[in-house]
């Protein structure tokens, strides 16, 4: 439906931003408003204290980026020592396609956390239309990621290889939590001994403040940011420390700050819930749809179903007896693997080989979700299933090497769990809808965090708000309805957080991915013209999940 914008009255904003601040920090137990305001102070003074980097934009040399310019941006290792070791961080920019009306650059990162932007950005055009003709647009390899010092934990690639290859994440029984447990504790020491000089330096506060230098790099007086997922934190944590260099900051699936920083266990537990109703949605849709356009949809018996337990005669009348196949499959994995066809051609699937693809798919409604109702059909044919198939649709899912290295690293600064890694059992089967597998998996990632080479005394730079927004301009915040890690919940809390923002939610929105005509407009008139949709302005998906 039409929607309708209004500008922004600003002393309003500013009077609401002030009267909450003050609220915020005598509940959240933050001190004194001179205290905090001295902390924000300090942070900004270090970044201030660094030098400007220089950028020598050139056309890029790869075949992917050779539309884009390139250029490295020098920014300190450590920036309560400005003047010490340094790293660069690998940029690109697609130039603005009408220079004579162009605004300034808008900065773009991915999300993750370990999500290359340079590796996006070689996928094509990053932003299309008058964003495209009216900035600069400019991505980069966050520190620590791809080609900006990468975090490091193992000798070589053959050691990753075979570290990944005798892990479970999440483990199926009480022999692979121990084992997980114990490989935990190697990955830290991995990283700790191959990355150690970096790992305290990867707070997303350390990325907000590089994100600051590059903002002086380019000559804007005031950032002008997009970014999705983790990299929606990124705008959080740079509007609470820069608030007033923010000239705007778009936002999607969204992450709470809180309790990201400071109650990750919640967070988790949160992130499974939405995982739980999305897949639940996932069933009831795929049912809806049928096996002409989900392949799981037929719950007919197949030739030879290695549960023995799912009835010839049950009809998949809904979402629910398609859910009931699918914990019946799982059940059946915490057993032992499945062998998928026969002979030499069979494909044997682990328990956590299957779990991953439950969360990690529904990212994508598009292709995520057929795919998944494809694995699971072809596991339930066990030895009449198609392993090349699932061998497809698996190595598809399979994360890419090196970027557990820097997801973990940059977790486990931001994040804030027990030290212990013997306390992940108990954990996962206390969180979420199913702690045998949605929270487990969310949590074990995250394990190493428990014997993480914490430095001397924790992370000074370390921010855990209050991430009140104190700017000219609210920040535009984009949430699907059903998204499988970063739910509406979640969204709600952040616009909460934030005080100083709108939020748009994409009612039949399904996946992590908040792009539609809908929000493409809204982010493009608030981009260009720093103009905002009316409080609760709602966008409309454009295809629901299994659309033919």
């Amino acid at each position: 439906m039409p929607l309708r914008h209004k500008m922004i009255d600003m002393r309003g904003w500013r009077i609401v931003v002030v009267a909450a601040l003050a609220t915020t920090l005598a509940v959240s137990g933050c001190g004194t408003p001179q205290k905090h305001e001295q902390a924000v102070a300090d942070l900004v003074a270090q970044a201030d204290a660094a030098p400007t980097p220089r950028l020598d934009w050139a056309p890029c040399q790869e075949k992917s980026l050779s539309r884009l310019h390139c250029a490295t941006a020098t920014v300190p290792v450590d920036y309560a020592h400005p003047d010490g070791p340094t790293l660069g961080l690998a940029l690109v920019r697609q130039p603005a396609t009408d220079q004579s009306r162009r605004i300034g650059t808008l900065f773009t990162a991915a999300g993750g956390p370990g999500g290359s932007g340079i590796h996006w950005a070689g996928q094509g055009e990053m932003f299309p239309g008058e964003i495209a003709r009216r900035f600069d647009v400019v991505t980069f390899d966050q520190r620590g990621v791809g080609r900006s010092s990468p975090v490091r934990c193992f000798a070589d690639p053959a050691a990753e290889q075979r570290f990944w290859a005798g892990t479970h994440i999440p483990p199926a029984n009480a022999e692979q939590e121990a084992a997980q447990a114990r490989l935990s504790r190697e990955f830290s020491a991995g990283c700790a001994a191959t990355s150690g000089a970096l790992l305290p330096h990867l707070t997303t506060v350390d990325a907000a403040r590089d994100l600051d230098l590059l903002r002086r790099a380019v000559g804007d007086r005031r950032l002008t940011y997009e970014g999705g997922s983790y990299a929606s934190y990124l705008g959080e944590v740079y509007g609470a420390i820069f608030g007033d260099r923010v000239r705007a900051l778009s936002l999607s699936s969204m992450v709470d700050p809180d309790a990201y920083t400071s109650d990750t266990r919640a967070e988790v537990a949160v992130a499974a819930e939405g995982t739980d109703e999305v897949l639940s949605e996932f069933f009831r849709l795929c049912a809806q749809a049928g096996q002409s356009r989900c392949a799981f949809a037929d719950a007919s018996k197949p030739p030879a179903d290695p549960i023995g337990q799912i009835r010839s005669d049950q009809k998949a009348s809904g979402g629910e007896d398609l859910r009931a196949r699918d914990n019946a499959l799982l059940d059946r994995l915490r057993q032992g693997p499945i062998a998928v066809g026969e002979g030499e051609r069979a494909r044997s699937v682990a328990y956590d080989d299957v779990v991953s693809p439950h969360t990690l798919m529904l990212y994508d409604p598009e292709k995520g979700w057929p795919a998944l109702a494809q694995l699971l059909a072809e596991l339930e044919r066990g030895p009449a299933g198609n392993p090349e198939v699932v061998g497809k649709i698996l190595d598809a899912n399979a994360v890419p090497p090196g970027f557990l290295d820097s997801y973990t690293a940059i977790s486990c600064a931001d994040n804030t769990f027990p030290r212990d890694p013997d306390q992940w059992p108990a954990m996962a089967r206390g969180l979420g809808i199913d702690g045998a597998t949605l929270s487990a998996f969310w949590l074990y990632l995250r394990q190493p965090c428990a014997s993480w080479p914490l430095p001397q005394g924790g992370y000074p730079q370390r921010y855990v708000g209050p991430w009140i927004l104190r700017s000219d301009v609210p920040a535009l915040l984009f949430n699907n309805r059903f998204d499988p890690v970063t739910p509406l919940t979640a969204a709600r809390k952040a616009q909460e957080a934030l005080v100083n923002a709108r939020l748009v939610v994409i009612e039949g929105g399904y996946g992590h991915d908040t792009t539609v005509d809908c929000t493409r407009r809204l982010q493009e008139r608030y981009l260009v013209d720093q103009q905002l949709p009316a409080p609760g302005a709602t966008c409309k998906a454009d295809q629901a999940p299994f659309a033919e």
